[in-house]
């Protein structure tokens, strides 16, 4: 039996479809490792995706990897596959900075952050760490007084490639990682993701594990996969997800097989679509609103039933909790350095926590309480359908060096609910602006239907193309 021809450039190869080639015997571990790395010569000094790589390693467990699917250990879908991870995540060996200079000095940490852990145990080949706004945090705006540069858009070196996971949603669009793994506490894995064309998603709160992660907001930070298609996102959760007991806010119970509707379709479900982010907040870009109403004819083509609905609340209200609690949290964090060696801060990062310490108990309490109250509007809302389909940022990746741009893009978004009340939610690409900018939507399920979000997701995707156009940096 003939091997498979691969038709595509190696870099640009999905997890999925490198790993059925890999069974096939078509193309190695190795010999996708190597490719990725010739990929990262060529545009890496344009795009500044990684903060550390390292290669020697991953080429030393992708022969471990070849080895092990030759003699018949073959350890599932991630086995062989090349994987990148923010620079908050810890990597036994590698330095975690954090993109700061805070963390100068730092000893490298001797084990691997729970998801690292997993990822290495699936058989999946760490490739590096990823550009990070300064810990996690930041105003919008591009940083020019950190350790590291900042990480540029691949489909347009001169636009924003949104943050704070910056290099993970860079280094997948442009092909010089597989998948990736970032962190989301307002929008960080999803903000990316919608200025660089990738899916990235935020699941259900608890699901999985913050252990080994650098905090930014001990109540709503969460990790998640950015990647090329759905069905690659599924494939990571499926290695990832579950119980860890050295994170007190993970999730236990049985942990679903993401994969389980990849292929079902959406017919008879019940879509909410909210088109409103209510008064106080910018309203979508007319492109997005035009990619966002034919993204609801494919659904409603593919037998959807798409009922009218609208958040709770105005987004404003929730972003009037994460205003509070954000910065007041890492401050709690960071309020030793704050106190200390502020000036080794870079500026956004150091007026968040001026302000966050500054804030009063009464108020922050005040937040966490109003947190719960719209949580549970929320969940009384998404409780009616199988998913919710809204609007992500308002906007499209704009011109770096426009600090108004970036921030709006940053802040002008219908993210922050599903922080406030930990429901699931992912963006994913929904077409092209005249630019050649990435459009993008966002979906939303009830808790825990993480199967149902990714579901509704793939089904969209399948049917549409914008899968089939990549950038060149």
């Amino acid at each position: 039996m003939n091997a498979p021809v691969v038709a595509k450039a190696l870099h640009h190869l999905t997890a999925a479809e490198a790993s059925r080639l890999i069974a096939a015997k078509a193309i190695s571990p190795v010999d996708l490792v190597k490719a990725l790395l010739a990929r990262i010569e060529a545009v890496e000094p344009r795009i500044a995706s990684y903060i550390t790589l390292d290669a020697e390693a991953a080429l030393a467990a992708a022969r471990r990897a070849e080895a092990e699917i030759a003699a018949g250990r073959w350890k599932g879908p991630m086995h062989g596959i090349p994987f990148a991870v923010k620079d908050n995540y810890d990597a036994a060996g590698l330095p975690t900075t954090a993109g700061s200079r805070l963390s100068e000095g730092w000893p490298r940490p001797d084990r691997d952050a729970a998801l690292v852990a997993r990822m290495k145990a699936a058989g999946a080949v760490l490739m590096g760490k990823l550009a990070t706004w300064e810990f996690g945090t930041g105003n919008g705006g591009e940083y020019f007084d950190l350790p590291y540069p900042s990480a540029r858009n691949p489909w347009h070196l001169d636009h924003f490639p949104g943050g704070s996971s910056s290099g993970a949603g860079t280094a997948v669009a442009a092909g010089t990682v597989t998948v990736a793994l970032g962190s989301d506490t307002t929008g960080s894995v999803r903000l990316p993701a919608a200025a660089t064309g990738v899916v990235g998603v935020k699941g259900t709160h608890g699901l999985l594990s913050k252990s080994g992660i650098l905090a930014n907001c001990y109540s709503m930070d969460i990790p998640g996969p950015l990647t090329w298609t759905v069905e690659d996102s599924a494939l990571v959760m499926n290695a990832v997800a579950g119980h860890d007991p050295g994170d007190p806010t993970s999730l236990t119970g049985p942990v679903p097989d993401f994969r389980v509707g990849l292929k079902q379709g959406v017919a008879g479900l019940r879509i909410g679509v909210i088109r409103s982010f209510g008064p106080g907040m910018a309203p979508p870009d007319a492109d997005l609103v035009a990619a966002f109403e034919a993204g609801l004819a494919v659904l409603a083509d593919l037998g959807a039933v798409l009922i009218e609905t609208d958040f709770p609340a105005p987004v404003a209200d929730f972003y009037a909790c994460t205003r509070i609690i954000g910065p007041v949290e890492s401050a709690t964090i960071h309020e030793r350095e704050l106190r200390e060696m502020p000036d080794r801060m870079g500026f956004a990062l150091r007026d968040k926590l001026m302000f966050g310490a500054q804030v009063r108990a009464v108020d922050y309490i005040a937040a966490q309480r109003r947190r719960r109250v719209l949580a549970a509007a929320m969940t009384a809302m998404m409780a009616r359908f199988d998913a919710v389909v809204t609007f992500g940022a308002a906007h499209a990746a704009p011109r770096l060096g426009v600090e108004p741009g970036m921030t709006a893009f940053t802040t002008d978004t219908a993210l922050v609910p599903f922080n406030i009340s930990g429901h699931p939610s992912l963006v994913q690409c929904t077409g092209f602006n005249a630019a050649g900018l990435p459009l993008h939507w966002q979906i939303a399920a009830p808790h825990r239907a993480d199967p149902t979000l990714l579901r509704v997701a793939a089904a969209y995707e399948a049917a549409t193309p914008w899968r089939d156009r990549r950038p060149e940096p």
